[in-house]
């Protein structure tokens, strides 16, 4: 009897193992049709709560504006969901807590549970939610399938550019509205001001008055004059770059486009058959 009590708690623990490994595979998986689902679900549903961010800096009836919360509170509920099956299937718990995509994990969770506290820091969280899309194009795709490393790097480029101009104004829009709202008076107030900003254009007929406003607008303009030449010129080379490749599939490893006098290819070296 205790023989088979003992085959049976195994085979449970093998049975859990298993499960664990499987969950862990396609909560990163890209590539299968799984995988692909899982994942690109959760792309949308950070986008969805993106977008109702933004649509609650506008003047909405109170009925929307409440199904919009009970839609975000269902997201939150889903992404607390996925966060905990990530902390127990992974092998190494405490380095998993501790780790970037973790704690961006937690700051998209927690001003949901914290915000009965309603306190600025708290509230300036959720704006970092976008940020759970980072792992998303660490990897070979990223919303559709992206073959080349160059394609990464320029999906990279155009998500870091972006993700940085949003967060910049959830945040001002955060900070400047409640003190300043007639300036600052929606999303699009605060993308505006972000843009003119960081890209040093500075027109002036829109300015922060609290202290916090005015810091953060110094990391926008430092933000914009250490890293945005920075990636834009990075992503001009990769531009000028791809126009001076030519379509010619290497039968070996499958890579379209390759410099026009190329006659083998520059990363599994097999020769190429010219057109």
């Amino acid at each position: 009897m205790a023989k088979k009590q003992s085959i049976c708690t195994q085979s449970l623990l093998e049975t859990m193992q298993l499960s664990k490994e499987k969950i862990a595979f396609y909560l990163k998986d890209l590539e299968t049709s799984i995988g692909k689902a899982i994942n690109l679900t959760i792309v949308g549903l950070v986008l969805v709560s993106s977008g109702i961010f933004v649509a609650e800096t506008y003047s909405i009836p109170d009925s929307v504006r409440f199904i919009l919360r009970e839609v975000d509170a269902a997201i939150v509920i889903i992404f607390v969901v996925e966060y905990l099956l990530r902390l127990w299937s992974t092998e190494n718990k405490a380095q998993y807590v501790l780790s970037f995509y973790s704690l961006i994990d937690i700051m998209a969770i927690l001003p949901f549970f914290l915000g009965a506290f309603d306190t600025k820091f708290i509230r300036l969280l959720r704006w970092f939610r976008i940020l759970r899309l980072i792992r998303f194009i660490e990897g070979k795709y990223f919303f559709v399938n992206i073959s080349s490393e160059d394609g990464v790097i320029f999906a990279r480029i155009i998500f870091t550019l972006l993700t940085i101009i949003f967060v910049y104004s959830g945040l001002i829009y955060q900070v400047e509205h409640p003190v300043n709202p007639s300036v600052f008076h929606t999303f699009l107030d605060a993308f505006y001001f972000s843009i003119v900003t960081m890209t040093t254009v500075g027109f002036g007929d829109v300015t922060p008055i609290s202290e916090l406003g005015r810091l953060l607008t110094v990391l926008m303009i430092l933000t914009g004059i250490a890293l945005i030449p920075w990636q834009v010129g990075d992503l001009i080379k990769r531009l000028v770059k791809t126009a001076n490749q030519v379509e010619t599939v290497c039968f070996n490893c499958g890579l379209s486009f390759h410099d026009a006098d190329a006659h083998f290819c520059k990363i599994c070296g097999s020769k190429l058959k010219k057109n």
